[in-house]
């Protein structure tokens, strides 16, 4: 496992605790007068029982429990934003004379404003928006429509449907070519098999084709099951490989860097024409800065989720040059998506589940 995912675990820890202390004192403000000194005893147990009793499971692997932390983590979170709307609330009314009647209110707002950040998050995960970028290259060139799609991490939460939807925008914004720039599976490809998505992923289909490249999640030791998953599926799978489209455009497609021996972009560029467009697909956006000095046009990249659930992504604002969105940095431009699918659990807050869609000229 990266070392990295070491650091997210204690950080999860650490923000658990913290997590269940603030729901903990929300749950003896919501019952004020009504929990005896026992039953505070009894709240707290539960509170902080239950869910370090799950993660000390997780840790000694007596059972896999790391969704369930995450589903867990992600309520306190939400529990929490709500009772810091609340505490501002009263802090604002407390010398006044409806402070009573304004804490009534607040008790019987809590629960609906939880169920209310829940739905909203289950929302963003399962409908996608469509994002356009336009760009214009110092290149001759006919104009293409680029549909890009990242981390679908398909797997038991998401699978078929989405796989349909996502074949149907892109037939919609008639692409000429579509880009999987990473994660396609979860991790292995346990449930795509389990659940016949093959038929579902051969829907994707673009007149110039499908390319796609491998994630860190295709990395976890299935990587050639899902390589070959991938290019069964009709899709041409570029594992560090250059491909020349009709004598029109380059694609230049990395492994992921957890690849620690893969050949390097300026390598990778020696096989492509200079004078063609050239676009790189690179699941993570971490060479930006060696990226902005090298004579390509475009690459597409995911990985960062946009952070998935705020904060996070003030925490990948900080990991990465660009953690989303598009922009030119030295010569090339630089696409960075949220994602379409998610990691972990089914759940999306300050993030959308999103689409694509790259309009790209030549002068």
């Amino acid at each position: 496992m990266e070392f990295r995912y070491y650091i997210i675990f204690a950080i999860a820890i650490i923000s658990l605790q913290l997590f269940i202390t603030i729901f903990n004192r929300t749950l003896h403000w919501l019952f004020a007068g009504k929990l005896s000194p026992k039953g505070k005893k009894y709240l707290a147990l539960i509170t902080f029982g239950i869910p370090n009793a799950v993660l000390i499971g997780q840790i000694l692997q007596l059972f896999m429990a790391a969704r369930t932390i995450a589903f867990i983590l992600a309520l306190l979170l939400f529990s929490a934003f709500i009772s810091l709307g609340i505490a501002i609330i009263h802090f604002l009314f407390r010398k006044t004379k409806i402070i009573a009647k304004i804490d009534r209110t607040l008790r019987l707002a809590y629960p609906f404003a939880l169920a209310g950040l829940l739905g909203l998050s289950i929302y963003n995960t399962y409908v996608p928006r469509l994002v356009h970028y336009e760009i214009t290259l110092d290149k001759p060139m006919k104009p293409l429509r680029i549909g890009v799609a990242s981390d679908l991490h398909l797997g038991s939460l998401f699978g078929g449907k989405a796989l349909d939807k996502l074949a149907q925008i892109m037939d919609e914004q008639k692409v000429d070519l579509i880009l999987l720039p990473g994660d396609i599976m979860d991790d292995n490809v346990t449930a795509y098999l389990a659940e016949n998505m093959r038929p579902h992923l051969e829907k994707l289909r673009a007149p110039l084709g499908v390319y796609a490249t491998l994630g860190n999640h295709d990395f976890f030791g299935y990587q050639e099951e899902i390589t070959e998953e991938i290019r069964q599926a009709g899709i041409i799978l570029l594992k560090d490989q250059v491909a020349t489209i009709d004598d029109e455009l380059v694609l230049i497609g990395r492994n992921d860097d957890l690849e620690k021996h893969r050949p390097t972009t300026e390598m990778l560029l020696k096989q492509a024409k200079p004078d063609l467009p050239i676009i790189v697909l690179d699941h993570r956006p971490s060479e930006v800065d060696i990226h902005s000095t090298l004579p390509f046009d475009l690459q597409v990249s995911g990985h960062t989720h946009k952070g998935q659930i705020f904060p996070a992504n003030l925490i990948t604002a900080l990991i990465y040059r660009i953690d989303y969105g598009l922009e030119k940095i030295g010569n090339p431009y630089f696409m960075v998506t949220s994602g379409y699918g998610f990691w972990g659990i089914p759940m999306r807050l300050g993030s959308q589940s999103e689409i694509v869609i790259i309009d790209v000229k030549g002068k």
